[in-house]
């Protein structure tokens, strides 16, 4: 059967991929999506959005046992985690359902099967109705990343959970460790640890969230201990002795901590140390792409070196967050389509942490500002001087910003508390126009909003601060 042709392949329908297909249509090109397994990946199916689905019903769960602080009363307050559990399924599903839509709209051929590419310019794609051989002048790889596992610590599903576990889970955990802090482990942990889990995370770091802003970490870690969560920071599991939970069920873990091993007992495991690049099996090494620690290298328009060839998203390195693959997915179509789009800055790009309480931040953090040779102006402010998160009943929280002393450039911007998730963006935004702390203290920011905050952290670098 002679090959099908296109002028783009796509292969990886995640948030990367689908969207890179969507540009490509929108801009006339023939484009074909390989999917091995789910429209719009990890991301919609087991990642970013049944994560908030579950984190949301902890949310209004923690909530529910506030009711007296708002003057309401809640009786009977409890939780099927099956349902929670369904609900957060239905959303992953209802989206999944919406990336088809998308396809057929844009007319993109979606191929499902699992790829491979044994030429320049071919993809063969084995179905469960055999093979189909494709061809394009331009490919993408979008395969992203999965979970990565140590030696020793594996997940099993019964004991010790992935992420894809801890998303629908065998049961609710009475003691849980969690193994790393990051994005990932420190949401699960707040889930659980919300819904009454006796919850333990151990970083290998000296602070949780070590990506973030020392100061925010350390506020952070101060919140999450005063919920019951117990952090292990300098710490590593070493080895999980486990007893199968149709013997009892529980795991020992042998953590190290200030060159000392300490065994706990748990009855559930959470991995989140990491991911690993899904590189294998597709042919790459051949076509002479070049792999770095299961991670595709490419140039700052994706390009891989091997003409015609693109990595975005995970598979294309750090920072592994959706919103980046799929600005990456827009600028490689308008690139393939004739276009000159700009690069994407993974420094301008925003990181957020659906924990309680959530953290969001973009640009540099003040130590690596310092460590660049800026000097700096800092400028901080609490939630508990803002009207709007008094009456929210969210008075914990702070907003730090830091300039360029000499140019008023804003260098990075880093948040914990309600809803900074959402807020983050108006600092993205002021960092994509190269905004100063001029432009910043100029802005007039509504009020009674959570946003003023953001003003008077610019003001308070400048000395300027109304309400502190």
């Amino acid at each position: 059967m002679a090959a099908k042709s296109f002028d783009l392949i796509v292969i990886g329908a995640g948030p990367g991929g689908y969207v890179a297909a969507i540009r490509g249509a929108q801009l006339g090109l023939k484009v074909a999506i390989v999917e091995r397994e789910h429209l719009g990946g990890i991301c919609l199916n087991w990642g970013c959005i049944p994560t908030k689905a579950l984190l949301r019903s902890s949310e209004v769960f923690h909530l529910m046992h506030r009711a007296g602080d708002f003057g309401l009363s809640a009786g009977k307050i409890g939780f099927d985690l099956d349902a929670v559990v369904k609900r957060s399924r239905g959303v992953a599903g209802q989206l999944s359902a919406g990336v088809g839509h998308l396809m057929k709209k844009n007319k993109i051929t979606v191929v499902m099967g699992t790829a491979t590419i044994p030429a320049k310019g071919k993809v063969q794609v084995k179905t469960d109705k055999g093979s189909q051989d494709l061809t394009a002048a331009n490919i993408v790889l979008a395969t992203g990343a999965r979970a990565r596992e140590l030696p020793g610590l594996e997940a099993d599903g019964d004991l010790v959970w992935t992420y894809k576990h801890a998303l629908s889970p065998p049961r609710m955990p009475k003691k849980l460790l969690v193994i790393g802090s990051g994005a990932i482990g420190i949401e699960f942990a707040s889930f659980y640890n919300t819904l009454g889990a006796d919850t333990t995370v151990v970083e290998v770091m000296d602070r949780v969230l070590p990506v973030e802003d020392a100061e925010i970490s350390a506020f952070a870690k101060k919140q999450f201990v005063k919920q019951g969560m117990k952090i292990m920071e300098k710490a590593m599991v070493k080895k999980l002795d486990r007893v199968p939970s149709k013997s009892g069920g529980k795991v020992t873990a042998h953590i190290e901590v200030k060159g000392k091993v300490e065994t706990h007992e748990f009855d559930t495991v959470i991995s989140a140390v990491g991911i690993v690049g899904n590189v294998e099996g597709l042919g790459l090494e051949g076509l002479g792409v070049n792999i770095d620690r299961t991670h595709v290298v490419t140039d700052e328009y994706c390009r891989t070196g091997v003409d015609g060839l693109y990595a975005i998203g995970d598979i294309a390195g750090a920072p592994w967050l959706a919103h980046k693959a799929s600005h990456e997915g827009v600028m490689v179509a308008e690139l393939i389509a004739g276009g000159k789009p700009h690069a994407v800055k993974p420094e301008s790009i925003a990181g957020c942490t659906y924990c309680h309480p959530q953290v969001a931040s973009v640009g540099y953090t003040e130590a690596k500002a310092k460590e660049l040779g800026y000097d700096i102006k800092v400028g901080r402010f609490p939630f508990i001087g803002n009207g709007k998160a008094i009456a929210l009943g969210e008075p914990e929280g702070m907003v730090k910003t830091i300039f360029d002393a000499k140019t008023g450039e804003l260098l990075g911007a880093h948040m914990v508390g309600a809803e900074v998730t959402e807020l983050i963006q108006g600092y993205v935004v002021g960092r994509q126009l190269e905004t100063t702390e001029e432009d910043l203290m100029n802005t007039v920011f509504p009020h009674p909003t959570l946003s003023e905050m953001m003003h008077e952290s610019v003001l308070d670098a400048y000395g300027r601060v109304i309400h502190m």
